[in-house]
This record gives structure tokens, sequence and C-alpha cells, in this order.
């Protein structure tokens, strides 16, 4: 689980590659409309899976005991249970390989979306807009 006040260690990435699906799509729509162009964003596949290796590696630990993330947010909860799919195919071939060692591998692969919801997606790209705008004056 996320903590008080820390920062997700890959966050500037996934707000760049958040940015450029956004513009993707808003190039690419006959209609703007910011609910539809999000919904699309998120479904869009990612460059990769953003949680660290450690991250990844404790919660794929806790799937391995048998934990069903029952606690955790729909989003999360199917990110990690792509990760435990790659990870058990993974293992299979490789068992020699440690948990973190999985993880490491896993979470740098591309993902099939950026496990966002839609109204997520658009707090961040406005976050990082109003940043932007900012920073220009």
């Amino acid at each position: 689980m996320k903590h008080f006040g820390s920062i997700a260690e890959h966050e500037h990435e996934r707000s760049r590659d958040l940015v450029r699906a956004y513009l993707h799509q808003i190039q690419t729509a006959r209609h703007i409309r910011i609910h539809e162009i999000f919904t699309r964003v998120v479904k869009m596949p990612a460059a990769r899976f953003y949680v660290s290796e450690e991250r990844a590696a404790v919660v794929l630990g806790r799937m391995f005991r048998g934990d069903s993330l029952k606690g955790m947010r729909p989003n999360k909860r199917a990110m990690f249970q792509e990760i435990y799919r790659r990870a058990c195919e993974l293992k299979a071939k490789h068992p020699e390989l440690s948990t973190l060692e999985l993880a490491s591998i896993i979470v740098r692969q591309p993902a099939p979306c950026f496990y966002l919801t839609p109204a997520s997606a658009k707090v961040i790209y406005y976050r990082i807009r109003n940043r932007w705008k900012r920073n220009k004056h």
C-alpha cells in the first residue's frame, strides 16, 4: 500500500507516457469528449508497469503464498494479477529466479494498459499541465 507522503518511483515516466497517450487520443479523435478521451487513454498499452521492482516483489510474494489481494483497489489488483500471471509463466521456464528477479524483469515489460481510472488519469494530466504552465511563466 502506498503510504501518505510517499512518492511513486516511476511517476515521471508514467506522467510522460500518459501525456503522450492523451495527445495521441486528442489528435485522432473525431469529437473531443474529455471523459471518452481519458477512457481510451487508460486502455492504451503502457511502456511498462508503473510500480517499483521492490513493491512488485513484495506483492508477488504475498500472491505466491495465496493472498488474493481482496483489500486492494480493482485496477491495482488487476495490475498485480497480470504481473503474477507473467511471473508464473517465467518461473516455470526459469525456476532458479528469485521473486525479486522475476519482478524486476516483468515490471520493465510493456503493460496492456495504464491501470488507472479515467478520472485518475484526468487528475494526473491536469496536474502535469498546471505544473507546466506555472513553470513556463
